[in-house]
This record gives structure tokens, sequence and C-alpha cells, in this order.
């Protein structure tokens, strides 16, 4: 246990260097003594010393909904092939089936599935069918949370994807491209840009940068010739001094974890001679892999959420309508193609793999986010990650039953280890969720879209 400062260790406090600025994670010398003692006399009051934080990972083009959905409810649910990735994180998953997204549907306007499953997927509105600049849905779930709560941190909320899309023009049968490509909205006219260059993401949130600061084409190539760690080592030291046994391991756990994507970032591609790969300069693109692309922004959310940068997060793992190649696992054929597999089993068998390696990543999300202490818990304890897409089935493009995962106990909120499953022709809007986690973010929501009323069976605390 640590000795605890006279004076604790302010939550705003950073480290600071020319050209960086590294904010600390949550370390037990800024519990105020009163909330520690009160700690050390409840088993329930350490979680209360940590921000519950919200991140939502989208999955574009459907899934195979019969090789997903669990056998049994409760308990002892039966895992599937496609959840068999996250076998080792099952009492930390509540899996939710049966929720619909009802404003993905035509509802009058026709076709154009995909783009309104992403405009529609996190607002619970229906988009305003035009292929021009008179867009209009509606404010996205984790907008909603950035404007009530994003003033206790830097960054109120990220956008983050995998792909970037087009953002002009008629992409989805008289849909603007927009639609397609944008999950967050700040406004119901105005879609939250999303950032899809990992090192783009690391100056904003290191580099001592503002959102409007960087753009993709600014490299701060000087300055991160070096490592970041190396300006703030006076910093680094000065606090160190002070800090008790336990907080010396975090700060070392989470500086180490920055260097560690500081190395990914700089790596050459492996093909380069030495003597080439010494005359690069900081690489300018994003991971060709898609694996290597998820892990890198993966990481750099559960640094965002560990140095209290943020508490929101969303990160679009491909556009609606994807034509992306799964090469790592041997996929040629472009994801949204083989989505309209019509029953051919040979593409049923490739969306397959496609979903079971978006589990194994994810999987790999959750991990990360487990592995970092925070009290008497881990930083998984301290937030709820939301894993789904606005496509159940995207041969036929089905907004209902869709495949949700709400992962984390979100500070005691959630009881997660559960199959929670809703009649699919009911068409349970998912915005009921969303009042549950609007609830566990400490902000009372009656209403949100669609939604009818808060789901009593999702929120069963501990």
């Amino acid at each position: 246990m640590n000795l605890l400062l006279s004076r604790p260790v302010s939550r705003r406090a950073v480290l600071k260097g020319l050209g960086a600025t590294i904010a600390l994670p949550f370390l037990e010398a800024m519990i105020p003594r009163a909330l520690y003692g009160a700690a050390l006399r409840s088993a329930a009051a350490p979680a209360k010393a940590y921000p519950t934080r919200m991140a939502a990972v989208y999955f574009p083009n459907g899934i195979t909904l019969p090789e997903w959905k669990p056998a049994g409810v409760g308990v002892d649910y039966g895992f599937s092939r496609i959840l068999q990735p996250l076998a080792d994180y099952r009492s930390e998953i509540l899996v939710v089936s049966g929720l619909a997204d009802r404003h993905g549907e035509s509802n009058g306007d026709g076709p154009g599935d995909h783009a309104r499953a992403m405009a529609s997927y996190f607002t619970a509105a229906q988009p305003y069918k035009t292929a021009g600049e008179n867009i209009r849905a509606g404010i996205s779930l984790d907008q909603v949370m950035a404007q009530k709560i994003g003033d206790a941190t830097l960054f109120p909320s990220l956008e983050l994807g995998l792909e970037y899309g087009h953002q002009a023009g008629n992409c989805d049968s008289g849909y603007a491209c927009t639609y397609e490509n944008n999950l967050a909205w700040s406004s119901p006219t105005t879609p939250c840009q999303k950032a899809v260059n990992p090192q783009v993401v690391f100056d904003r949130l290191f580099g001592g940068q503002k959102a409007g600061d960087v753009s993709e084409a600014d490299g701060q190539e000087a300055v991160f010739r070096q490592s970041i760690l190396d300006f703030v080592q006076e910093d680094t030291a000065r606090l160190s001094r002070h800090l008790g046994r336990e907080d010396r391991d975090r700060m070392d756990q989470y500086l180490t974890a920055i260097r560690d994507v500081e190395r990914r970032l700089q790596r050459p591609p492996p093909e380069l001679s030495p003597e080439m790969a010494a005359r690069l300069h900081r690489p300018a693109g994003v991971p060709e892999l898609w694996s290597d692309h998820f892990r890198l922004m993966a990481d750099l959310q559960v640094l965002a959420f560990q140095g209290d940068l943020t508490r929101v997060s969303t990160l679009i793992t491909g556009v609606e309508g994807s034509r992306r190649v799964f090469s790592e696992i041997g996929i040629a054929e472009e994801h949204h193609g083989i989505s309209h597999h019509k029953n051919d089993p040979a593409k049923i068998e490739q969306i397959t793999q496609i979903n079971v390696l978006q589990m194994q990543n994810l999987a790999y999300f959750i991990g990360k986010l487990q592995g970092i202490p925070e009290g008497d818990g881990t930083l998984l304890d301290h937030m709820m990650l939301l894993a789904s897409g606005g496509l159940s089935d995207g041969n036929t493009h089905r907004h209902y039953d869709l495949p949700t995962l709400l992962i984390g106990r979100a500070n005691g909120q959630f009881r997660p280890g559960r199959h929670v499953a809703y009649d699919p022709e009911q068409k349970t809007p998912i915005a009921n969720l969303y009042l549950n986690m609007l609830n566990a973010m400490g902000i009372e929501a009656n209403a949100f879209g669609d939604s009818t009323k808060r789901l009593s069976e999702v929120s069963q605390p501990v």
C-alpha cells in the first residue's frame, strides 16, 4: 500500500518537456485522505475514486448470426464459434441479443441500408435521405456523454477509425457518403471526423496538440525522431521520488506502454534493409494489416483512459459497405462483396472467419483494459466497452437481432457473465440499452432517440 502524500497529486498533473505533454495515470497518491480512509473501511468505496469510461467498437457489414448467437440464456449459456476467442473474458462480458436499430430500416425511404446502418446506430434517429449537403441524423450517444462530462478531460471524446471512406458525394442509393462513414454526431447536422492515422492520434494525446493543430500530413519529425519520454525524464524523476512503490510500478507500466506504441509507429517495413530503414523519417501511413491497425488504436485508447485524457471513445473498424480485403487470413475478396453471400457456404465461411478475427482482436483490447490496475480493481472494472454494429445479417441487410456485447462493470453498474436475450421479432430498440449506459456514466436520462425504457435485465449491479 502506498503512503499517501499530505497533499494529493492533482489528477490534472502532467509530465512536460520540449513539445511533449504526458498525462499521468490514476495513482493512489491522487486520492484524498478522506476518500482513501473510506476505501479502507468499505470494499465498495475504491471504485468511486475512479471515473467510469465508455468505449464503443463498431463492426460493419453484418455477421454470421447462427455462428455468433449463443445457445441458452443467463449464466450457463454456451459460447458460439465466433465468441470463442473471448472465452478467457467470459465473466466480464454481457451478451445481449435481440435488440434492433429501427431507424436503420427503410421506413419508406427505399434502399440505402449501409448508410442508414451507420448513421442511425449511435444516434437512434432516421437519417434524412440526401446526397447533398443538407444531411441530418441526430446527436450520437457518445457525444451526449461528451457534452455532459467532457469538460473533466483534455479531450471530451475521441473518434477513431480504421478506414477513411469518402466524405462527399453519393455513396449508397441516394444517401451522402457522410452517412456510411461516420458514427459520432455532435449535432443532427454535424458528424465528427474520425482519426484514422495512429500517429496523428499519438501526437494529439502526447505531443501537446489539440485536435485542430495536427493534420494527417504533420509528422513533427524533428521532435519524434527521439522518444517522447526523453523529453519528460526530468519531470518523471522528480515525481517518482514522491510516490510509493505501487504508484511507481503503475507509472512504469504506463510509460512502458507509451514507448511500446511509439516503437510500433516508428517500425519500418520488415523488407527494408537496415541502411534504408536508418534513413527513414517517422512513417506517415497507417498499418497495412487490419489487426495491426486495430491493436494500435486499442492501445491508444487504453493509454487515453489510463491518463484520463478522455472518458469517451468510439472506434469504427470499417466503414459500412467496406471493401477491405483481409489478406492476413487469406481472404482475397472484398468484405462487402462476400457479405452478400446469397447462402453460398464458401462465402458464409469467409464472413465467419472475418468475424472470428474481429473477436480475436476485441479480446486483445479487453485484455489490455483488464491488465491496468486501478485501486482494488482494473481499468476494465471502471468502464464499459460496447461492441456491436448496425446490421446483423449483411446478406439481407437486417437491422434487428443485432450482435451486441457490453463488456466491463462500469464501477459496479453492470453484472456481466450472462446472456440476456430479447425476442428479435419485438424489435426492442437498442436505444433502450443506451439509457442504461447513460445512467452508468452518471447522466440521468429518461429518453434517447426512439427508446421506450431502460433494460432492467441489463442493469443488475454486482
